[in-house]
């Protein structure tokens, strides 16, 4: 049989869950699509699916396997694309998994620029807090906000994310507006439930004073965005990062709070899987999204 058909057979099975579904988007039969799932199995000796009359399941084997075969397979898709081009042209379908407050107007428009520069290239974007695996789920590239990237990937820092202390000016004008990291503390507060940031060191940005924050929560949500409209409709002060928010503050809707402070920031990383050569459309994407975050800051 052939094996590198069985690998795209087995592949198949997996993402439609069934292998009656596999046989059809193949143009083969469900036996036929039995048989090349069993000629793998029989060739490495492992059960790689659990099946019965109802679904399937991937074996503990089952799932290290389809990772290192989903990998080979689009390393071979890649390759063949390349030499099919026979250019070095930024095309096709670009898979990314971004952070859900991406959904914001700065990187809409860089988007709506990059997609300008390169037409030949369909962006399918993906909006998750969690962090993906590049291979398994069959993204090109990751942009994530991290201090510590996963090492197994290739990372590249392309911008420090800088976060803003805010409210909604209905909260400030039924609460106060503090004017020193000490007055925030008494503040009821919005925040990202996926981290742990009620104690916050800020410092002075002239003098370099350093000082403590602890805020008190009374509303949270896992959706940065979310978080965001919820400080807007004044339930109370919270952060939120500096590109999700330029245009609330330029119509007045959100006000900075302790603008001489800076709190924490964090890193913004490209992220993609070590193979052995980066596509046009990936290397493409990562210099124009470091050109732009740089004219950002």
């Amino acid at each position: 049989m052939d094996t590198l058909f069985s690998l795209k057979v087995f592949r198949q099975v997996v993402q439609s869950g069934s292998f009656t579904r596999a046989a059809e988007q193949l143009g083969i039969s469900t036996a036929m699509a039995s048989k090349h799932v069993s000629h793998l199995e029989n060739s490495i000796r492992a059960k790689l699916l659990h099946r019965n009359s109802r679904n399937l399941h991937l074996t503990e084997a089952g799932e290290a396997y389809y990772r290192q075969c989903s990998y080979a397979l689009d390393t071979l898709h890649s390759a063949a694309e390349q030499a099919a081009a026979g250019t070095d042209t930024p095309q096709g379908v670009l898979r990314i998994t971004m952070p859900l407050w991406f959904a914001c107007p700065p990187v809409s428009r860089w988007l709506a620029e990059y997609r300008s520069l390169y037409p030949a290239v369909e962006l399918d974007l993906s909006l998750s807090n969690r962090s993906v695996d590049l291979i398994a789920d069959g993204f090109d590239l990751a942009l994530r906000v991290s201090d510590e990237p996963h090492p197994s990937l290739i990372v590249r820092p392309l911008t420090e994310i800088e976060f803003y202390l805010l409210a909604a000016p209905d909260y400030l004008r039924r609460h106060g507006t503090p004017q020193t990291p000490q007055q925030v503390a008494g503040h009821q507060a919005v925040l990202p439930s996926y981290v742990d940031k009620r104690h916050i060191e800020v410092h002075h940005r002239t003098s370099g004073e350093r000082a403590a924050i602890e805020l008190k929560p009374v509303a949270g949500s896992d959706n940065t965005l979310m978080v965001g409209r919820m400080i807007e409709a004044g339930i109370g002060i919270g952060y939120q990062p500096a590109w999700a928010v330029e245009d609330e503050l330029a119509a007045g809707r959100l006000v900075r709070l302790l603008p001489d402070y800076r709190l924490f920031g964090a890193t913004l990383y490209a992220a993609y899987v070590d193979r052995a050569f980066l596509s046009a459309k990936v290397r493409s994407f990562i210099d124009f999204f470091a050109q732009k975050t740089q004219e950002a800051v």
